[in-house]
């Protein structure tokens, strides 16, 4: 079975790693006006008369009234608000949709830009989370935001769209096309349907003119044929389907290491553009590709270059012969035509192989063939024509044990002569001439046959000793060796061959899984620059340096060798690749002077830096056969950086948005719980002023306390999230903390009696005091809080084998279950818990943050008997003193 008649395994990967996703289905437009939002509605509508769970993630109707009547009767997921610049702003909910798991989700205008401090920057990302969480999803888009198209829009309209969607979005959608007439779309523009008045009249006389929507329409059709058309080949290969399937044309030129080759390029592009097809230009690496001067591999690495720089696709395919190479190649890209110059070797070569141009016409009916003859140009394009035979003169050694094998045939020979026949001599010949054929090259055999052949005529066919041949059937031995070394050769030849890409293949996969796991690995961005420049260098056998943009040009962040520098001319060259996303440098057409060659490092955000490349010798930076192997290593390379980016983004949004969390309770629970004291209090002073009572006096002396707490409490978690709290570490008495703790907290404990259960024999334990006395102030006031009324609060102390428990337990309400790590955040504040609604959510927190400091941990869980909320400190073993030493005595 060949490769082309079963199903792709690529394929079939990307199928299974669509199993348990949604679904995705974008409105494409040509304009804004077109009804793709209207179209998403009526769609939506009839999914969910016929049964379907169908809500609104997000919708835009700009006042559209027929707009406005299709979202009646959807359930709408309401927006969640976004401050931003003292503006609030509605998103859509991504959190709510996720809980709410409807099966079919409307989410409009899918380039839309989110607020910042958004979970992800974009809608598309929102939309992108929806899917992986098994939600189907429909959504709407213009033309004009489509990546790929960006420049191609702004080159006619004059209009630079900054809000985009990578094309990877679009390949794995199902397509659907709103399209009206140019004029209709006018028309309605005029009528006040798609802008206000205002609006309009200046979108008229800029945007939408007639030329740009016709423009803008075609773009939309025909990227919607290309993603139908990559969809229908991806089900194709999956299902190993016979056949072109082709509704449109797709173009495949062969390249070689000729210089004429860049005429078949230009050729294909003219093929191409008078087509408005997609087009491939591919080399088939051969055994012979081993044998290239440094000019071939120069010049082949120029014709690939040439095409890419003419919007081809490139790729370089190992195969055992170029018909075979190519064959499957044009049925692998399902090819409609295939572009190939007129074969330049000799008629020897013709006449043993055939014609690949023959041949393909014979195998492969179905594909429009164009040769072109093979024109002058500059370069190494006539190169002398050598016999294309495969192997080489190959090692003298190979043909000295040709020679020994078959002096050995003939002493065997001899001794035997006297018991088998003559006939019979001759098929021991065989074995050194398969011998030799199978194990070193053709030539060898050949060389082994003739000898065989002449050391059975001289020694055992009559006359002896001279090479006349007497007999004419003799003739017949001496040519059935000669056959014999022949077939065996080519077979041999060809296995070898097989034998030598499939090690190719192995070698380069291995090194391409090698690499993506040393890069998987790495947890730092200078980790991974440093291992992308190592990995690349030692698998290529070059120098290597990644470059990242800055506002002072092109900034070197790694180098193997690490002491490389690079000069003027090779940050002009890097920074020209990084503007123009071409490969820049010696061996590409730009700033050659440079000794590196700059490959960009593109991802679908735009080029996230370069990779420079240089020999040691100072040749040429890349052979052409390294050129694959470069490329994907470019790809995971780029994957890499760009998963760093995300993650570092990622980790910058938490921390705005914990910050923007933390300032926004702190607000609340200063006006709070700043302003309530202090009203108490200035209240209880106006009072004294007319009627002097100790009663007010205790009250102005309890919110004071209250206050002073409050402060304490917000100046303690500034020093724990500063990780600035010093430490006095000494041998305290758990007893006499407690009760130091309980005194100070007597007023939060009025109405409770606190039942210490510590043990007299419990050791002294190396701690801060000073630390341990605030988180146990605060465990007790927050019991004070919440137990009920009159109820007791008991501090129980546990020896352990390893460790020491502190519990502070009170009779209240408790935790509620799966919040017993949660009450430990800072400002949460828990219904039901032990946290009250005039609380500042501090306490809990600084408990944590000064246990942590001190090597301690802390803990919350429901007591059952009776029912409230344990809290508990675990001092470990290595912080109790069994014996007191006089260096711990104070």
């Amino acid at each position: 079975m060949s490769q082309t008649d079963r199903p792709s395994p690529e394929a079939l990967l990307r199928a299974a790693a669509q199993e348990g996703r949604g679904r995705l289905k974008i409105f494409l437009g040509a304009a804004p006006g077109v009804g793709k939002t209207w179209e998403m509605l009526s769609d939506g509508r009839q999914r969910r008369e016929s049964g379907v769970d169908v809500v609104i993630g997000v919708v835009e109707t700009h006042g559209r009234r027929e707009t406005e009547a299709l979202v009646e009767g959807h359930e709408i997921i309401t927006r969640r608000s976004v401050d931003h610049v003292g503006h609030s702003l509605g998103e859509m909910d991504i959190d709510a949709l996720l809980e709410r798991r409807p099966q079919l989700a409307l989410v409009d205008e899918l380039a839309h830009t989110n607020a910042p401090g958004s979970r992800h920057p974009k809608r598309y990302q929102d939309v992108l989370e929806l899917l992986d969480a098994g939600i189907d999803v429909y959504s709407t888009l213009n033309i004009q935001h489509v990546e790929s198209l960006n420049d191609v829009v702004a080159s006619f309209t004059r209009v630079r769209v900054r809000e985009t969607v990578p094309d990877s979005v679009l390949e794995q959608a199902e397509i659907e096309v709103v399209d009206i007439p140019p004029d209709e779309l006018i028309e309605r523009l005029k009528d006040g349907k798609v802008y206000i008045p205002h609006e309009a009249t200046r979108a008229l006389g800029h945007f939408f003119s007639k030329s740009n929507l016709t423009a803008l329409r075609e773009l939309a059709l025909r990227r919607a044929a290309q993603a139908v058309d990559a969809q229908m080949l991806e089900h194709v290969r999956a299902h190993a389907l016979a056949g072109n399937f082709a509704a449109g044309e797709r173009i495949v030129v062969a390249v070689s290491e000729h210089g004429h080759a860049g005429g078949l390029v230009r050729a294909g592009k003219r093929l191409a553009d008078a087509l408005k097809a997609p087009w491939t230009a591919v080399h088939i690496e051969t055994a012979r590709d081993r044998a290239y001067t440094d000019d071939e591999r120069r010049q082949l690495a120029d014709n690939l270059a040439l095409a890419s720089r003419l919007g081809a696709s490139t790729a370089s395919i190992p195969a055992t012969g170029a018909f075979e190479g190519l064959r499957d190649f044009a049925r692998e890209a399902r090819a409609t035509q295939i572009v190939l110059g007129k074969s330049e070797r000799s008629w020897w070569f013709e006449w043993r192989h055939g014609s690949v141009v023959d041949r393909l016409v014979r195998e492969v009916g179905e594909v429009a063939i164009h040769v072109l003859p093979a024109g002058e140009s500059p370069g190494p394009s006539h190169r002398p024509q050598r016999l294309a035979l495969p192997g080489a003169w190959g090692d003298p050694d190979d043909y000295l044990w040709s020679l020994l094998m078959v002096a050995a045939m003939t002493v065997l020979g001899r001794l035997l002569l006297q018991v088998i026949d003559l006939s019979n001599i001759s098929l021991l010949y065989l074995v050194p001439v398969m011998f030799a054929a199978a194990t070193f090259s053709l030539r060898a055999g050949l060389f082994a046959g003739i000898a065989s052949s002449l050391a059975y005529n001289f020694f055992f066919l009559p006359p002896t000793g001279t090479l006349t041949v007497s007999n004419p059937e003799n003739v017949i031995s001496i040519l059935v060796l000669l056959g014999v070394a022949i077939v065996t050769s080519q077979f041999a030849a060809r296995v070898r061959a097989q034998a030598n890409l499939a090690g190719s293949s192995s070698r380069q996969n291995a090194a391409l899984a090698g690499f993506s796991r040393q890069l998987t690995a790495v947890a730092t961005g200078d980790e991974l620059m440093q291992a992308i420049c190592a990995d690349i260098a030692r698998l290529l056998d070059v120098r290597t340096a990644l470059l990242l943009p800055s506002t002072n040009g092109p900034d070197l962040q790694a180098a193997f060798p690490p002491e490389d520098r690079l000069g003027q001319i090779e940050l002009a060259a890097a920074q020209w690749a990084i503007d123009n996303e071409q490969p820049a440098g010696r061996g590409s057409t730009t700033l050659t002077a440079s000794d590196w060659l700059f490959h960009p490092l593109r991802t679908s955000r735009g080029v996230l830096g370069v990779l420079g490349i240089a020999r040691q010798d100072a040749g040429e930076p890349i052979r052409s056969d390294q050129m694959p192997l470069l490329m994907s290593l470019l790809d995971q390379a780029s994957i890499a950086l760009d998963r760093m980016a995300l993650q570092k983004e990622n980790l910058e949004a938490r921390a705005i948005g914990e910050r923007d969390r933390l300032r926004s309770a702190l607000l609340s629970s200063v006006s709070h719980d700043l302003r309530t004291p202090l009203t108490t209090i200035l209240t209880a002073a106006q009072q004294m002023k007319a009627h002097p009572s100790p009663d007010l006096a205790e009250t102005i002396e309890t919110e004071a306390q209250r206050l002073n707490r409050f402060v304490a409490n917000l100046l303690d978690m500034a020093r724990i999230e500063a990780g600035a709290l010093p430490m006095k570490v000494e041998p305290t008495d758990l007893f006499d903390a407690v009760a130091s703790a309980a005194h100070d907290t007597r007023i939060s404990l009025q109405g409770h009696k606190v039942v210490v259960d510590i043990p007299a024999d419990i050791p002294l334990v190396r701690v801060d005091p000073v630390l341990l006395h605030h988180c146990l102030i605060n465990l007790l006031d927050n019991a004070g809080r919440y137990a009920n009324a009159g109820t007791p609060i008991t501090i129980r102390g546990r020896r352990l084998p390893d460790a020491l428990l502190l519990s502070v337990i009170d009779e209240g309400p408790g935790i509620l279950p799966g919040e017993e790590r949660r009450v430990f955040e800072t400002f949460t504040r828990l219904q039901g818990s032990d946290r009250v609604r005039h609380g500042t959510g501090l306490g809990l927190a600084i408990v944590k943050g000064f246990a942590e400091a001190m090597g301690l941990s802390v803990e919350a869980a429901n007591n059952h008997d009776p029912h409230g909320a344990c809290f508990t400190i675990r001092l470990p073993e290595a912080l109790l003193l069994t014996q007191i030493d006089s260096g711990d005595v104070p």
